[in-house]
């Protein structure tokens, strides 16, 4: 059974910074997209940010337009964990934030990926 495990999020003053983690436990996802999505509040669940690896040590990372810059996505295969960590946050970040697994192609369609979290809130202050 797959398990995604949400952990970090807050309450932060705009400025600040967070640092979400994403536990994968029941399969490995080395080479499948493994991606962030957030949900405020009266809106639809959006992309975040996706990474991917290449089989090696070269990973591809992926960013709505709206973080780029201020989050970064990455990776702990051995840990079999993914990270978000989020800077400069802003009010319209707050959110709950959904870890997703197993995504083949498309890393910004949340359609593509198999597993997902519980989510956990993210809240930014101003």
């Amino acid at each position: 059974q797959v398990q995604l495990v949400e952990s970090g999020g807050g309450l932060v003053q705009a400025g600040g910074s967070l640092r979400l983690s994403c536990a994968a436990s029941g399969r490995t996802f080395s080479s499948a997209y493994m991606g962030w999505f957030r949900q405020a509040p009266g809106k639809e669940r959006e992309f975040v940010a996706a990474i991917r690896g290449s089989g090696g040590r070269t990973y591809y990372a992926y960013y709505a337009d709206s973080v780029k810059g201020r989050f970064t996505i990455s990776r702990d295969n051995a840990k079999n964990t993914v990270y978000l960590q989020m800077s400069s946050l802003k009010p319209e970040d707050t959110a709950v934030y959904y870890c997703a697994a197993g995504g083949r192609q498309y890393y910004s369609r949340q359609e593509d990926y198999d597993y997902w979290g519980q989510g956990t809130q993210v809240t930014v202050s101003s």
